[in-house]
C-alpha cells in the first residue's frame, strides 16, 4: 500500500472515531439536559426490589445513552447515603443491559440519515428560541455525527481488506482457539480503558468487521473485553468515595469479569447462541466471502453485546445477596473508614412515630445532635491538618460533608411529615427551631469544606504561613472549636440560656477576623509574608467567621428564638 494511502487510512479512521465520540457525547449530553434531572430523581426513588432496580438502571441508561453516567450517578448516590449497596448493584446491573441499546442503534442501517440529522440538529441548535429545542438539536446533531463518524471509519478501513500485511495482522484476532479468545478479550479491555467508552469499542469493532477485517468470533471476544474495560469508570468514580461506593464499584467489576470468564469457557456455545438468535430475526449469515464487505455482521455483534449483558445481569440478579457479600469481603473497611459506611443514614428518625409529634420531635432532636457531632468531628479532622500537613485526614471530609447534606434533607423531610399532622403551637415552634439548626449545621459543614480545600491547596502548592499567621490561625480555630462545643452541649442538655455566651463568642470571632486581616495587611506591607499564602489565609478567616455566624444561628434555634 502506498504511503499516501496509509496516511489516508489513518486520517479517516481517527477522524471518524473523533466524530463518533463527539457525536456520542453530544447525544448523551442533549438527552441528559432534556430529561436528566427527572431521571436522576427517578434513580433516587428506586425500590429496594432488585428486579425493579435493574429495570430502572436499564431504562435510564437506554434513555441517556451512557452507562458511565448511570454508574457515576449511582456511586454519587451511594456516597450521599441515598442508596444502599444492594440497590446500587441492582441498578448498575441494569445499566449494563441499557448500554447495549447504543450498539443496537449503531447496527441499524440508518447512516443515510446522518447528514440530514446533522442539518436538523444544527438548525435547532442555532435558531430555536426555547432551550429545550436547542437540547433536542444536540441530540439530533450527536446522532448524525455518530453515524457519519461510523461511515468515515468504515471508509478508512476499506482499503485494508485487500492488503496482505493487514490481513495477516487481523488474523491474529480470529479467536479460533483459547489463546486467541484471551488475546481479543485483553485487546478489547485495553481499548475501552483507553477510550473510556464501551460504545466506541463497539463502533470500532463493527467498522473493522464490516470491512471483513474481523470475523465473528474475534469481534465477539473483543466485545467481551469491552465489558471488562467499562468497569474502570465506576472504579474511578469511587476513588475518594465512601466505603459503600467502593464496594458498589467492586461488585460492578466482579460481575463483569466473572461473566466474561464464564463466556470465554463457553465461547463456542455462546457463538452458536448468537447465530441462532440473529438468524431467527431474519438476518443473513454473518460472514460472506473473505475480503468483501459484511454488512450483516453488525447485527451479530450488537446482539452478542446485548445477549451477554442480559444473561449476565439475569444470573447475578438471582444471586445478588451473594455478590454483595463477596464485594464486602473483597473490600474490607480500612481503619479510618470504620464507622463511616452508614454515616449519612439517619439513626433516630422513624416515620412510624410521625403520628406522635412529641416522640417524633425528640427523635428529630437526637438526629440533629448527631448531625452536629459529625460536623464537629469533621471540623477537628480538617483544621488539624494545617499543623500536621498530612493529607490523609483530608480524604475523610467528603464522606462527612455528603453525610451532612443527606441528614439535613432527611431531617427536613421528617419535620415536614410531622407538620402535616395535628401539632400544638409549642410543637410548631420546636419544629421550626430544629429545622433552623439542621440547615445551619449543614452550612457549617460547607464552610469546613471550603477550609479543607484551602488547606489542600496550601499543601499541594507548598505554601506556608508565617509564625504570626499560624498563631492567628490557631487562635481563631480554637475559638470556633469552643463555640461548637458550647452549641453541642446546649443541644444535648436543652439549655436555652445560651444566647449571652453565644453572642460573646460570635463577637469574638468577628473581632479576630478583622484584627487578623489587618495584621496580615501590615505583614504584607512590611514584606514579612508573601502574597499567595496570604490570600489563602484571608479566605480561611472569612470561612471561620461564617462558621461563627452559622453556630450563632444554631444557638438561636437551641434558645427557641425564631
Amino acid at each position: 500500500m502506498a504511503n499516501m494511502d496509509l496516511n489516508m487510512v489513518v486520517f479517516l479512521a481517527l477522524g471518524g472515531l473523533g466524530m463518533f465520540l463527539f457525536g456520542m457525547k453530544l447525544m448523551s449530553e442533549g438527552l441528559q439536559k432534556v430529561a436528566g434531572d427527572r431521571l436522576r430523581h427517578f434513580l433516587e426513588l428506586v425500590s429496594s426490589n432488585r428486579v425493579i432496580g435493574a429495570l430502572v438502571g436499564t431504562m435510564v441508561t437506554a434513555l441517556v445513552q451512557s452507562s458511565s453516567l448511570t454508574t457515576v450517578t449511582v456511586v454519587g448516590f451511594v456516597n450521599a447515603g441515598l442508596m444502599n449497596l444492594t440497590q446500587a448493584v441492582g441498578v448498575i446491573l441494569g445499566a449494563n443491559v441499557g448500554t447495549t441499546v447504543t450498539a443496537q442503534i449503531i447496527a441499524f442501517k440508518v447512516s443515510h440519515l446522518a447528514l440530514i440529522a446533522i442539518f436538523v440538529g444544527m438548525c435547532l441548535k442555532l435558531f430555536a428560541k426555547r432551550r429545550k429545542w436547542k437540547y433536542i438539536g444536540e441530540v439530533f446533531l450527536g446522532f448524525g455525527l455518530l453515524f457519519y463518524g461510523m461511515e468515515v471509519m468504515k471508509s478508512g478501513f476499506k482499503p485494508l481488506r485487500t492488503h496482505p500485511d493487514f490481513i495477516a495482522f487481523f488474523t491474529r484476532f480470529e479467536a479460533n482457539d483459547f489463546m486467541g479468545v484471551i488475546l481479543c478479550v485483553v485487546v478489547g479491555t485495553v481499548l475501552t480503558i483507553i477510550l473510556q467508552s464501551s460504545s466506541a469499542t463497539v463502533g470500532i469493532t463493527i467498522a473493522l468487521a464490516s470491512q471483513g477485517l474481523l470475523n465473528l468470533p474475534g469481534s465477539v471476544a473483543l466485545i467481551l473485553g469491552d465489558n471488562i474495560g467499562t468497569t474502570i469508570t465506576a472504579e474511578l468514580a469511587a476513588i475518594g468515595g465512601s466505603l459503600t461506593a467502593k464496594r458498589a464499584a467492586r461488585a460492578h467489576t466482579m460481575f463483569n469479569v466473572i461473566g466474561v470468564a464464564v463466556m470465554v469457557v463457553l465461547f463456542q456455545p455462546f457463538i452458536s447462541l448468537i447465530t441462532l438468535v440473529t438468524q431467527a430475526m431474519g438476518v443473513g449469515p454473518a460472514e460472506l466471502m473473505e475480503g468483501s464487505e459484511q454488512p450483516n455482521i453488525a447485527r451479530y455483534i450488537a446482539n452478542s453485546h446485548t445477549l451477554f449483558n442480559v444473561v449476565n445481569a439475569s444470573f447475578f440478579l438471582a444471586v445478588l445477596p451473594l455478590l454483595v457479600r463477596a464485594a464486602v469481603i473483597l473490600t474490607p473497611a480500612k481503619e479510618h473508614e470504620r464507622g463511616l459506611e452508614d454515616l449519612g443514614k439517619p439513626k433516630f428518625l422513624d416515620r412510624k412515630y410521625l403520628d406522635n409529634p412529641s416522640v417524633a420531635l425528640a427523635l428529630a432532636r437526637d438526629e440533629t445532635v448527631r448531625m452536629t457531632s459529625i460536623a464537629q468531628t469533621m471540623f477537628h479532622q480538617v483544621t488539624e491538618v494545617m499543623f500536621s500537613r498530612k493529607v490523609n485526614p483530608l480524604t475523610r471530609w467528603r464522606q462527612s460533608e455528603d453525610a451532612l447534606d443527606n441528614l439535613q434533607r432527611e431531617i427536613t423531610e421528617f419535620l415536614v411529615g410531622i407538620s402535616q399532622g395535628s401539632i400544638t403551637e409549642k410543637e410548631s415552634r420546636e419544629m421550626a427551631s430544629l429545622m433552623r439548626m439542621a440547615n445551619n449545621v449543614e452550612r457549617l459543614g460547607d464552610a469546613v469544606e471550603n477550609v479543607a480545600e484551602l488547606i489542600e491547596e496550601m499543601i499541594e502548592d507548598n505554601l506556608h504561613l508565617t509564625s504570626e499567621g499560624m498563631r492567628d490561625y490557631s487562635e481563631i480555630r480554637d475559638q470556633v472549636a469552643r463555640f461548637i462545643e458550647l452549641v453541642m452541649r446546649s443541644m444535648q442538655e436543652r439549655d436555652r440560656d445560651i444566647m449571652e455566651t453565644a453572642q460573646k463568642m460570635e463577637d469574638a470571632i468577628d473581632e479576630m477576623r478583622s484584627r487578623m486581616r489587618d495584621n496580615h495587611v501590615s505583614r504584607l506591607r512590611a514584606g514579612s509574608c508573601t502574597v499567595d499564602p496570604g490570600l489563602v489565609f484571608v479566605d480561611m478567616l472569612s470561612n471561620f467567621e461564617k462558621m461563627g455566624d452559622y453556630l450563632y444561628n444554631v444557638a438561636q434555634g437551641v434558645a427557641g428564638i425564631r
